[in-house]
């Protein structure tokens, strides 16, 4: 749906079933925007990454580890945002404008609260991390860092839930030119503000983290602006109101929110958990798995943008009482998310030497040995796209259907009481060493996919016996 294309209204009456195919351009429609603007966040990072690079080693150590605090502590804030999405469609399903407003309003609230509440661990940062036998001077780098880019975090938040109310009314388009309008201005005060173009100070890795607050401040004012103001979104009266507590939903958007962000922190961590697991065997290991894991990240933006967009497919059809077109939805989602694994398998296992090559100074005397593992790995990373994009779909679908609590559950004990014994037992005690590390990311992204979908087919299922009854 373009930006111009008025929002829906009430809920339609009962119509003809939609086609698979139908189901499938809606969902390409919806999804592709929120793929492209994920891809220019990650843009954001590699551009950080190699222009603080170009600036000292020290600055690109703080600057890298910042980031990585940064985005942790974003996730776990960030659960009732991604909450806040499902629970909107949901009501626009029903037609319900009220609730689609006062959900996304609800949603600002727990988003500006969150973020306060996670700024004085940036704050006091410098302690935490010689706690964790960080090196003293990247450890003072990063809090100097991260107490300049805790201002961006209450709007990388705001931006969250207002990406989260556009995308619930299928007015993506415009996420993704914000995204890429602050990709752009992030790349350019990073050159000004790292090294003292323009008549600017040089400010190193602190110009980065000014950067970054400023592109996030700008991004969140832009969707803010629309959402008040662009094409047929006045009646949606957004900021009507926001001063007053709604305590009915913010209670409900709290009971769905933490158990997300929880989530979505218990994934991340498996993966932090690994490289550790690589550091241990040595540093050819580590570099190898630090080159296909960015190449994952980059292809895991697909699933997640199609993930999203499923959350607002299947969250429609749940509040229009419709199973049947809800599981035609979410079949349609996974056939696309199928489609893409096959092309990026292909890409994989046909370019894998090329694409692991272009990380790689081809005159530094481990690049061979990087190069060998790097390829290895890239193989099993072709097997883990599958089950990845299962799990990361069937997330997003559960979230539609606004179920939180066990994709909670589930995720927990198959990334951490099944995906970390095995890479331990895989890597380490059976001696297959990094490779056994991946095939046991692989086994727990195995139990998450195939209990997620498990769990939101049942309630599927559910909804339609309670149809027929």
């Amino acid at each position: 749906m373009t930006v111009s294309t008025p929002s829906p209204g009430p809920a339609p009456s009962p119509a003809a079933p939609m086609s698979l195919r139908r189901h499938g351009a809606r969902t390409l429609a919806l999804g592709m925007p929120l793929v492209g603007a994920l891809l220019a966040q990650i843009l954001i990072g590699l551009t950080d990454t190699l222009m603080l690079g170009r600036y000292s080693g020290e600055a690109l150590a703080a600057g890298a580890l910042g980031s990585t605090v940064f985005h942790a502590l974003f996730v776990l804030a960030g659960g009732f945002a991604f909450a806040a999405m499902g629970a909107a469609a949901d009501a626009v399903g029903r037609g319900d404008e009220r609730t689609v407003r006062r959900t996304a309003r609800m949603g600002l609230w727990l988003s500006l609260g969150a973020g306060l509440g996670v700024m004085p661990l940036m704050w006091f940062s410098g302690d935490l991390l010689l706690l964790a036998r960080q090196q003293p001077g990247v450890a003072a780098d990063t809090e100097g860092y991260l107490r300049i880019a805790m201002i961006g975090m209450v709007p990388a938040l705001l931006t969250a839930s207002l990406r989260s109310h556009l995308s619930a009314l299928e007015r993506t388009r415009i996420v993704l030119w914000v995204t890429l309008a602050a990709t752009a201005m992030n790349i350019a005060l990073n050159w000004a503000l790292i090294f003292g173009n323009l008549g600017m100070p040089e400010m190193g890795v602190r110009g980065a983290a000014v950067a970054s607050a400023m592109a996030h401040a700008a991004t969140a004012a832009l969707l803010a602006l629309y959402a008040a103001r662009g094409p047929d979104m006045a009646r949606w009266a957004l900021f009507r109101n926001l001063h007053r507590p709604d305590g009915e939903i913010l209670a409900r958007l709290f009971r769905l929110g933490w158990p997300v962000g929880l989530t979505l922190v218990s994934e991340s961590a498996l993966f932090s958990g690994t490289a550790l697991m690589m550091g241990a065997i040595g540093a050819v290991p580590l570099a190898a798995h630090g080159i296909v894991i960015q190449i994952a990240a980059f292809t895991f933006m697909l699933h997640l943008g199609l993930s999203q967009a499923a959350t607002v497919r299947v969250g429609r059809f749940a509040g229009q009482g419709d199973p049947v077109e809800l599981r035609r939805a979410a079949l349609a989602a996974l056939a696309i998310s199928g489609v893409a694994v096959a092309v990026s398998v292909v890409v994989y296992l046909g370019a894998g030497r090329w694409i692991v090559g272009a990380f790689l100074d081809r005159s530094d005397a481990q690049a061979a040995e990087i190069l060998t593992l790097g390829l290895s790995l890239m193989g099993v990373a072709a097997l883990f796209q599958l089950v990845d994009a299962a799990q990361v779909m069937a997330l997003g679908l559960l979230r539609g259907v606004q179920d939180t609590r066990w994709p909670l559950v589930l995720a927990v004990v198959s990334y951490w009481l099944i995906g970390i014994p095995a890479a331990l037992l895989l890597g380490f005690t059976l001696g297959f060493g990094p490779v056994g590390i991946w095939l046991g990311l692989v086994v727990g992204l195995v139990a998450a996919s195939a209990l997620l979908m498990a769990r939101f087919f049942h309630l599927v299922g559910a909804m339609e016996g309670r149809a027929d009854a």
